[in-house]
């Protein structure tokens, strides 16, 4: 089973990755479940996790205080706008634009109403 949580964990690690320099991708949440994975299959795996440089202080961050940094938050509101700017420019239906606006704003509540760090 710790084989299974590890390849998981690996894969999660891959996306966040991809994600991290395509926007409408997240990274985070990716990252969490890496972390998740990891703690259950792999000390040294989760330990770099949580001490990379670059994405190890999100993973504390939300882990400790259930926090968000700010430009976090401007980033993914960015990405939110341009997802939904995408699929209207697409000529999406009205109402599947309707369901995406309602869900993506409910997306962009929740990030605003983490606390910061």
């Amino acid at each position: 089973m710790r084989l299974i949580w590890m390849l998981l964990g690996l894969c999660c690690v891959g996306l966040g990755a991809i994600g991290a320099v395509l926007p409408l991708l997240p990274t985070v949440p990716f990252l969490l479940l890496a972390a998740f994975f990891f703690a259950r299959s792999s000390d040294t795996l989760h330990n770099w996790l949580l001490t990379h440089p670059r994405f190890g202080q999100p993973i504390i961050d939300w882990h400790e205080k259930g926090a968000i940094r700010r430009p976090v938050k401007w980033v993914a509101t960015a990405s939110i706008l341009l997802a939904f700017g995408l699929a209207a420019a697409m000529g999406v239906r009205p109402t599947i634009l309707m369901i995406q606006a309602a869900t993506l704003c409910c997306v962009a509540l929740f990030i605003w109403t983490r606390p910061e760090v």
